[in-house]
């Protein structure tokens, strides 16, 4: 007796290196963003209290 398994289609050569690249997110991450606009924010208040300063005599 003759077993006979059917035929898979072939798979997509390009797929499986697709697939094992850790491709993420382009730009900074999230914590990168965060502390860049806290710096942002920072030098823009003291830009501010700079301005409202009375000179010095």
């Amino acid at each position: 007796m003759k077993i006979t398994l059917p035929r898979v289609a072939p798979r997509n050569p390009l797929v499986a290196p697709a697939r094992h690249r850790h491709a993420g997110p382009h730009g900074p991450s999230r914590g990168a963003q965060r502390q860049k606009d806290a710096r942002t924010l920072r030098r823009e208040l003291e830009r501010l209290a700079a301005k409202e300063r009375p000179p010095h005599p």
